[in-house]
């Protein structure tokens, strides 16, 4: 094996190797770390976490993004427990979960497909919208004593497995499916990759948005559900700041900001790394301030690595391309003098 097939093989699995040595670092660094609670209590907050970055993880491959995922998240999160408490009715209050995110969302989509307005605008006005709603819905009040709402969050089945975690995993197997095994999926690597190259191709892009934003909004909601029934409370001012722990979590797991790349169990990596990353800052103490400063060096750093890696692979396809014309003696140069 050649040095150039060991570089890649590290290139391609690094982000493998970095969660392996954070995770026996944590286990050093705390002796909490490593109890069955704090791993379980670790795997329940990753659960919103996912939700929102494989939602990211898919609108940064086609080329946007959605900054009000944690004020929708909120939205739906506080609708759905206000409905649960009206009617009792379980099934009605999902419902409403997944219509709010869904509604939010094909806003968004309309905004960018049909009128071209930029992702980040489109949805940084729906985070404020998302959030002002849930806040003049509920008085800017938490709802309290949800009942078995709770269950949704803090549910466990066979004595140890939390309902959180078996709603993502099913999520996730769909997720992974739709990426890699359909027309929609490979459009989406499509037209992150080359809008224009893939509208030519006969891909529909408006469609294709429509679908990514759909996808974001059932997203979004499962993740309301889960937040608040995992506080025990519909909380309006709660989710502050989750879109970024999305993005950084998709980008940390080699989503590419420029587009074209991204796929799920590199999404699932980043989400753990991150999550390891706040918990053992909680139980060393680190403060919260302090981890939102982390936070933001970390999706810098993985943006900058992004941005320099594909530039490297750009000039070395150009090398390649240059070389084969020289090989076959057609050097520009040459060309010219042919020519006059």
């Amino acid at each position: 094996m050649n040095k150039g097939n060991i570089t890649n093989i590290f290139t391609k699995y690094a982000i493998y190797f970095v969660l392996i040595v954070l995770f026996l670092a944590c286990s050093f660094i705390s002796p909490y770390f490593l109890q069955s609670t704090n791993l379980m209590n670790v795997a329940r907050q990753l659960c919103v976490g996912l939700l929102i970055a494989y939602g990211e993880m898919i609108l940064i491959t086609s080329g946007f993004i959605d900054l009000s995922v944690g004020s929708v998240l909120a939205l739906a999160g506080c609708l759905s427990v206000a409905t649960y408490k009206a009617t009792g009715n379980m099934l009605l209050a999902i419902v409403v979960a997944l219509a709010v995110g869904v509604i939010c969302n094909m806003f968004n989509a309309l905004f960018v497909a049909q009128f071209n307005v930029p992702a980040f605008i489109a949805t940084l006005g729906m985070q404020q919208i998302a959030r002002g709603i849930a806040l003049y819905f509920t008085g800017g009040q938490n709802i309290l004593q949800l009942g078995k709402f709770v269950d949704i969050g803090q549910k466990v089945v066979l004595g140890f497995i939390p309902v959180p975690v078996i709603i993502v995993f099913i999520i996730t197997v769909i997720i992974w499916y739709v990426m890699n095994n359909t027309r929609y999926g490979r459009g989406v690597y499509a037209i992150g990759g080359n809008r224009n190259a893939a509208e030519a191709s006969g891909i529909n892009t408006k469609k294709s948005i429509y679908m990514s934003y759909l996808i974001n909004g059932l997203l979004a909601g499962f993740a309301g559900l889960i937040f608040m029934a995992r506080n025990n409370a519909g909380l309006p001012n709660g989710a502050v700041g989750y879109e970024m722990t999305g993005l950084t979590a998709a980008i940390v797991g080699g989503t590419s900001f420029t587009g074209g790349i991204g796929t799920v169990p590199g999404t699932i990596v980043g989400a753990f790394i991150i999550g390891f990353l706040e918990n053992i800052m909680n139980l060393v103490g680190v403060n919260s301030y302090i981890q939102s400063v982390i936070e933001g060096i970390i999706i810098v750093l993985a943006v900058a690595f992004d941005v320099v890696t594909k530039s490297r692979k750009t000039r070395k396809v150009i090398m390649v391309s240059d070389n084969k014309e020289d090989s076959q003696g057609n050097k520009p140069d040459e060309e010219g003098k042919n020519g006059e």
